[in-house]
């Protein structure tokens, strides 16, 4: 669902997620037709780093607990 809003609202991405600066640019950036791809292109890694670093947080709590 998410991956969605990053490619056909790429501000709302970011807005939803927190980080609000990075909203503005991001909207300023698709106001004009040519910016739409490449504000979509840096909403969905954005969105996909932001899921890496969730999981490498989980796998690094869970390993702590193990020793």
């Amino acid at each position: 669902m998410m991956t969605l809003i990053a490619i056909f609202f790429p501000f709302a991405s970011f807005f939803l997620r927190g980080k609000i600066l990075t909203s503005i640019l991001c909207l300023i950036l698709q106001i004009t037709l040519i910016g739409w791809i490449p504000a979509a292109i840096w909403a969905v890694i954005s969105l996909q780093n932001s899921r890496a670093d969730k999981r490498n947080q989980k796998l690094i709590r869970a390993i702590k607990a193990k020793s």
